[in-house]
């Protein structure tokens, strides 16, 4: 019987996936239809790609797909032959990354959710069927110049804080599920203007306009692969990037570079900066935003107090954060709470 979880040590993994000799191509995809037997699938999934080396992470649920792996570049077309053997699946769009450096992933996790994409939506009339209009990047860039077009940014205030569209409205939330509501109730005066609805790579923009639509809007768009495809596009027409900055991706990168401009500052200097890091203290892990100045000064630490546990003896951390559970913890500039613990005042914009 073969195993369809792995059982080695993500340091172990990692030291592996640093010593491969061949290149990856970090894809990201997914694909809303009706998967009978989610488990069954996640199984065939995982035997298939487990075999090719695939790493990365995808969530399989009854409403489809959802996808951010690392392919060995030589098994790319086979990849994408297995993938497009299932009727669902043919031809769907394979989003490759920005800025890749072949270590995106060290591991392989399928993991069957209740939905590929958690939106709090319980309404049974609810359908993906009716969703908006899809808008590729030549189309975006006209629609952003027209003075009716309203564009909504469908991603978390971290992501939004190191790059987002021209103009682009933020919903200020950190769940896809509290924004839903609130992009509804912040354009419920709007229902008639061309709304543009935009996100990392397409699954969360193109619910929305799905929930958007069910709520009684009329003229709803989504941008046509998210961000990911959006770059990829505009660099082959070579057409002007109204996206500016840095895109967040979820993976060891944390971000992929858009444009030059850097819209985001430090949040402990509060210098010019975008580069995302996580804490180096074990029993923190706070993502922030961190210069390279204030990286070598704090050690990758978010504080002071951070960079001493940081320093102590591995066998002393580990008592300090014995039976203490760490979910992802956030910086947000907006939220007084998180604030004090870095020792600034940042402006809120």
């Amino acid at each position: 019987m073969s195993v369809l979880h792995n059982r080695v040590s993500n340091q172990e993994l990692k030291q592996k996936l640093y010593e491969e000799d061949f290149p990856r191509t970090t894809i990201s995809f997914y694909q809303y239809f009706s998967i009978q037997d989610p488990q069954v699938f996640r199984d065939e999934l995982y035997r298939t790609l487990n075999a090719m080396k695939v790493f990365g992470r995808i969530y399989v649920a009854t409403e489809g797909i959802n996808a951010q792996i690392s392919v060995p570049s030589h098994f790319f077309e086979v990849f994408r032959d297995f993938l497009y053997s299932y009727k669902a699946l043919h031809g769907i769009r394979l989003n490759i990354a920005v800025n890749d450096n072949g270590k995106s992933f060290w591991v392989l996790k399928i993991k069957v959710r209740e939905k590929i994409v958690a939106d709090g939506i319980d309404d049974p009339s609810f359908s993906m069927e009716n969703k908006g209009k899809y808008v590729n990047a030549q189309q975006m860039n006209q629609l952003l110049e027209a003075p009716d077009t309203i564009v909504i940014d469908m991603r978390n205030h971290y992501e939004f804080e190191v790059g987002h569209f021209d103009n682009a409205i933020e919903i200020p939330s950190d769940t896809f599920r509290e924004q839903l509501p609130m992009a509804a109730a912040m354009m419920k005066d709007q229902k008639d203007k061309n709304i543009i609805m935009y996100c990392t790579g397409g699954i969360r923009c193109e619910k929305a306009s799905a929930y958007m639509l069910h709520q009684g809007f009329k003229n709803v768009h989504h941008l046509e692969g998210g961000i990911i495809h959006y770059a990829n596009k505009i660099k082959e027409a070579g057409l002007e990037s109204k996206f500016k900055g840095k895109n967040f991706v979820f993976d060891d990168r944390l971000g992929e570079s858009i444009t030059a401009d850097i819209i985001a500052s430090c949040h402990q200097c509060g210098k010019p900066a975008d580069t995302h890091t996580n804490c180096k203290n074990d029993a923190c892990h706070l993502l922030f935003i961190q210069c390279n100045e204030c990286a070598t000064a704090f050690d990758g630490c978010c504080t002071t107090a951070c960079q001493e546990v940081y320093h102590l003896p591995l066998e002393q951390q580990e008592i300090l954060r014995k039976g203490e559970k760490k979910g992802m913890q956030v910086f947000n500039k907006s939220k007084q709470r998180l604030r004090p613990r870095l020792g600034i005042d940042i402006e809120v914009k």
